[in-house]
């Protein structure tokens, strides 16, 4: 049986930009449906690092990037590295990451980001205490460690231009780095702290307190998914298998799925799709007091409610192909090589990352009519960015100055 509908406003995508999206809108008087075939709240919007990265300026693609490119791609024990049955389909991307990480392009995305940034914290405080969240949202900071001279001497420039962003963070030594986090092997180079960080201690905690939150503001969740997207006289319809939706208004917030009906709403958008790891071990007390980042080795350790988790590395592989038993390896192996003592993991986990050339998420209109408002494209920073991402989102709609300006971040960009 189909399910045909009517609403105001249509989210398609129900991960945590689709739900911050939702609760804003319903907020402010909206009658607001939600769509996504997976529970609210699941995928990369519980799989991640837990970190909201306000300090995280940095896009994916850099100078010194595109100058080791073709080796990082190319080595499979790379930090960044691509399956190669996808190349032929991804070459395009490629081609546009590495125009982006041109010294005059990443500067300028990197000031894009920024602008996100700024109010990302006081904003995830704001929605964690609306949600009853306020308990799992930590304020401890975070921590970057350098295992190499080599690491360390790139972090003076790196920390200065993040200073320059805005940010603060603090290059600390191996005495004050131990202090910190007596349980880490002594590691001889230090790291950089960013004391005004937060993270979530249990992001799918949060993530079932998004959703109740929404369902208590009178938002429908359909579990559906959405295939085809077409105007109308009198709205937008929305089709998949069994359904059938008429909205006045429609926000795309479909992460790494939102490029093919991106196209159908007027909008060619170069959405690519990262696949992102985790592996966690079970224990009582996790061994850190807040996330860690080893930095040459590409991902977090991050302490959550009963479970030490890893988090994080880049694969560039798409949609449909099986996690890369090598890929989740090789995460093992580097939190073994700082935790020598811990035994087989729990439990490891692949999801999908909409992954932009630019490192800069798509937000804002249609060129094809301010109907439909795109949202999705945040890479590594879709939990940090989702109440910025409804905000703005919620002014659009309802006419207000976002306070930003929105050009680096429309569709019509590309």
């Amino acid at each position: 049986m189909t399910e045909r509908l009517s609403t105001e406003i249509a989210v398609i995508g129900a991960g945590v930009v689709g739900m911050a999206c939702a609760l804003r809108l319903a907020a402010d008087g909206h009658e607001v449906l939600l769509i996504d075939p997976e529970p609210p709240g699941s995928g990369a919007s519980y799989g991640n690092a837990g970190t909201i990265a306000d300090y995280a300026v940095m896009p994916v693609g850099t100078p010194d990037v595109l100058k080791n490119l073709p080796s990082l791609l190319f080595d499979r024990n790379s930090p960044l590295a691509i399956r190669r049955a996808a190349l032929p389909t991804l070459a395009p991307w490629l081609l546009r990451f590495a125009r982006q990480s041109l010294p005059g392009a990443a500067r300028r995305n990197a000031a894009a980001i920024a602008a996100l940034l700024a109010d990302a914290t006081p904003l995830w405080q704001e929605l964690a205490a609306g949600i009853g969240g306020a308990d799992i949202l930590q304020q401890r900071g975070c921590l970057y460690v350098y295992e190499t001279a080599a690491a360390r001497r790139a972090a003076e420039a790196d920390m200065a231009f993040r200073r320059s962003h805005g940010i603060t963070v603090d290059l600390i030594g191996p005495a004050e780095l131990a202090a910190m986090e007596p349980n880490l092997p002594p590691v001889a180079w230090g790291g950089a702290f960013f004391p005004g960080a937060v993270f979530l201690t249990d992001p799918g905690r949060m993530m079932g307190r998004m959703a109740s939150a929404c369902a208590a503001a009178g938002v429908t969740h359909l579990p559906h998914r959405v295939n085809g997207l077409a105007r109308q006289a009198g709205g937008i319809f929305l089709t998949g298998p069994g359904l059938r939706v008429e909205a006045r208004r429609v926000v795309l917030a479909a992460g790494a799925h939102s490029r093919a009906l991106a196209r159908q709403a007027g909008d060619r958008v170069p959405l690519d799709t990262e696949r992102g790891y985790h592996v966690e071990w079970d224990m009582d007390a996790p061994r850190l007091n807040r996330p860690c980042c080893p930095t040459s080795r590409g991902f977090y350790l991050c302490p959550m409610t009963g479970r030490l988790r890893a988090a994080g590395t880049v694969e560039l592989g798409g949609l449909t192909a099986p996690p890369s038993p090598h890929r989740i390896a090789r995460l093992v192996e580097g939190v073994k090589a700082i935790f020598p003592d811990l035994g087989p993991p729990a439990r490891h986990w692949m999801g999908f990352r909409p992954s932009m050339p630019d490192s800069v998420p798509v937000i804002g209109p249609s060129r094809a009519g301010a109907d439909v408002i795109h949202a999705y494209g945040h890479g590594h920073i879709g939990l940090t960015l989702a109440p910025v991402t409804a905000r703005i989102v919620a002014d659009l709609v309802a006419g207000r100055d976002p306070g930003l300006a929105m050009a680096p971040y429309l569709p019509a960009r590309f």
